[in-house]
């Protein structure tokens, strides 16, 4: 029997192809997916799961495996991991809880991370230019694990913001999953524990739990406006360098 060869591809299904493969459709359908989510989260509400709680026919591991996968996708969906925290621990206490918020984190920070550099990172690479974007990058990509341990650690940088920035960056994937899930343990444990006691919002506990996240947060926020002003005291100065003016006050 003779082997037919099949026809060669027309030039416009080429072009065709090539433009819908292109990396700027890919990161054109990352931003769809994302304002999508967006949207869906809006209309979803997941908030209700701290006043309308889980539905009661789920219990037991199935519950917990449902939440944890709802958590990852939600996660990735852009809904707010606070929100999940506290839910997680007012539906399973702080030990399966915090299990479960941490695995579910795992898992959305991985879709994210998968979505990012799969639609996202041919088309941002060629627009890493400037002396701060290209040390970012670097950093990012020689020191994946030191890297994104301290960014989960630091309170106040935005999760999805992180995940897709390391996507674009040439960190590894065990890097990537390591440093999220041990780095996302000591603020997700303090949301989970607050949503453990939320019934009894006096208790110690919860009080603790609450300091405990907004401590690191004002810190963070200190230490953020401190770097940004000598960020800005040192660009001054490199524009007075280079016009020959000494900087203003």
């Amino acid at each position: 029997m003779l082997d037919v060869a099949a026809p060669p591809a027309k030039p416009a299904a080429r072009r065709a192809r090539a433009v819908l493969l292109s990396p700027w459709s890919r990161l054109a359908l990352l931003a769809a997916l994302l304002t999508g989510s967006a949207v869906a989260v809006w209309l979803w509400q997941p908030q209700r799961l701290l006043t309308h709680g889980w539905p009661p026919q789920l219990s037991g591991a199935t519950a917990v495996v449902l939440f944890t996968a709802a958590y990852g996708v939600g996660t990735a969906a852009l809904v707010p991991r606070p929100l999940l925290n506290l839910a997680a621990g007012a539906l399973f206490g702080v030990q399966t809880g915090l299990a479960t918020a941490v695995g579910g984190t795992v898992i959305g920070a991985g879709i994210a991370f998968g979505l990012g550099r799969l639609l996202g990172q041919d088309a941002l690479r060629p627009l890493l230019r400037g002396r701060w974007l290209t040390a970012a990058d670097r950093q990012l990509s020689h020191h994946g694990f030191r890297s994104m341990l301290a960014i989960r650690l630091f309170p106040g940088v935005p999760f999805a913001a992180a995940n897709y920035c390391a996507a674009v960056s040439r960190m590894g994937w065990p890097s990537f999953l390591l440093a999220t899930g041990l780095g996302s343990v000591p603020n997700t444990a303090a949301y989970v524990v607050a949503g453990s006691h939320a019934t009894t919002p006096t208790s110690p506990v919860f009080l603790l739990a609450l300091a405990f996240i907004a401590v690191p947060a004002v810190a963070g926020a200190l230490v953020a406006w401190r770097k940004r002003g000598r960020m800005r005291t040192a660009r001054l100065g490199e524009d007075a360098a280079g016009d020959g003016t000494p900087p203003r006050a």
